[in-house]
């Protein structure tokens, strides 16, 4: 019988982690479908911001209240989770609490009682996550772009780490070997009493249902990252690893752009000549579609935690613009899954489906109601830039379809003509010295 149920452990550890490295390999492949970025540079840099911002949680303390129960439940999470490695050694192999024969009885009783104190704090951290969300219902939760999906997300994730966490406190205190050691209970010894009217019999099925619940949820809650926001606790240390290091502000300067200027500049090229036929077609200017972005940016979509801190801080949002930061990326990325599907459903193929980034998911209004102030990038707790998608968007407009607004198209006239923004001759710009 022992056999048997290993043998079920294993099939389903297997079913399990292969499904989550499927859904990996799909992953990478759509951002692997952005165009090639240089993020070479100053790795020192790039270390230093994902030990300080992915692992140290450095930004997310900025709102001390939310981001100290972030960082409670985000480092009480990645510990107690380092007893799944027990459980899958003792489910491949039939043991039970494989770190008492390897690890001194303190040692191991020491391990498993922070473990349960940090289950504690987790539950009440995550408890007023949801009185903060539903209850409270602070602004930046119920933005409307936070549709029915985006909030029943955020709240299913909680609903699963109060599980995870129950399940843990509750095997451990139902395990009459564990609780006779007397020592790392600290915090199921409190439990272990309301159990006492249970047979052995009874509180031995009890240990292994919480046992088996506890890893059944592990596995589905894996498996479920790739369909929420929370693929950021996988994604936040590559995504703050390639995040720009250069001064907020700085454009980058299109490498198209300068091949064009320089081709017209040569005087050995006649500009009305025709092209040759093996002559290579000039890139595309911006962005319209989410092939046309880099991997940086669909990896930004990809890790966006739908916090709303980029909105919040947004000067456009505040005084009643369309455009939200937190739904730029939002739309980068379902429109990025619309395409990985399309390929999926052709066999590998992208079919054009008369859709793109531009118009059907984020309009011209939103675009052109960014100041450009970095006050979203500044704001992201784990180094998304969604104002790099919007300058993209916006050089796509201006440059490939010549639809700036009117007071663009007039700044831009002016500079041509003039030599300044302003409507006035070059000779005239200094008067107003002499009034």
């Amino acid at each position: 019988m022992d056999y048997i149920t290993n043998i079920l452990f294993a099939v389903l550890l297997f079913i399990g982690i292969g499904y989550f490295s499927k859904n990996v390999k799909k992953l990478s492949r759509n951002i692997k479908l952005g165009h090639d970025v240089d993020v070479s540079d100053n790795k020192s840099q790039r270390w230093k911001n994902m030990a300080m911002i992915a692992l140290g949680q450095s930004k997310m303390v900025h709102r001390p209240i939310a981001g100290i129960l972030h960082v409670i439940v985000y480092i009480g999470f990645i510990i107690i989770n380092i007893e799944v490695l027990e459980i899958i050694i003792d489910g491949l192999f039939g043991t039970h609490r494989i770190g008492l024969s390897v690890l001194p009885v303190s040692v191991y009783g020491f391990l498993i009682g922070a473990f349960e104190v940090l289950a504690v704090l987790v539950l009440v951290s995550v408890i007023v996550f949801w009185i903060r969300r539903n209850i409270l219902k602070i602004k930046r939760f119920w933005n409307k772009e936070m549709t029915s999906w985006p909030k029943n997300d955020a709240n299913y994730i909680l609903y699963f780490e109060v599980v995870l966490m129950s399940l843990f406190l509750i095997m451990n205190a139902s395990d009459i070997h564990f609780q006779s050691m007397n020592s790392g209970n600290v915090i199921s010894q409190f439990i272990a009493p309301w159990f006492s009217g249970f047979s052995e019999s009874a509180l031995h099925s009890m240990e292994r249902t919480a046992w088996w619940f506890h890893i059944i949820g592990i596995l589905i809650f894996l498996n479920y990252l790739y369909f929420s926001k929370h693929l950021h606790i996988l994604l936040a240390f590559p995504n703050t690893f390639y995040g720009s290091v250069k001064p907020q502000g700085q454009f980058d300067n299109l490498e198209a752009v300068t091949k064009e200027v320089k081709m017209m500049m040569d005087p050995n090229v006649d500009p009305f000549a025709a092209p040759a036929d093996n002559a290579e077609m000039p890139a595309k200017f911006g962005a319209s579609d989410v092939q046309d972005l880099n991997w940086v940016q669909l990896l930004n979509a990809y890790t966006c935690t739908e916090c709303g801190r980029c909105t919040s801080q947004c000067p456009a949002n505040q005084t009643g613009k369309k455009l939200s930061p937190r739904k730029i990326m939002m739309d980068t990325r379902d429109r990025l899954e619309e395409v990985g599907k399309n390929i999926d459903a052709n066999k590998g193929t992208f079919v054009d489906d008369g859709k793109q980034l531009l118009d059907n998911y984020i309009t011209r209004e939103e675009l052109w109601a960014c100041t450009s102030c970095n006050a979203c990038v500044e704001a992201c707790p784990v180094s998304i830039n969604p104002l790099s998608i919007i300058l993209d968007m916006r050089r796509y407009l201006v440059m490939e379809q010549s639809a700036a607004p009117t007071e663009l198209n007039n700044m831009m006239t002016n500079i041509e003509n003039n030599g300044a923004p302003w409507p006035y001759n070059q000779m005239d710009r200094l008067n107003w010295k002499n009034e």
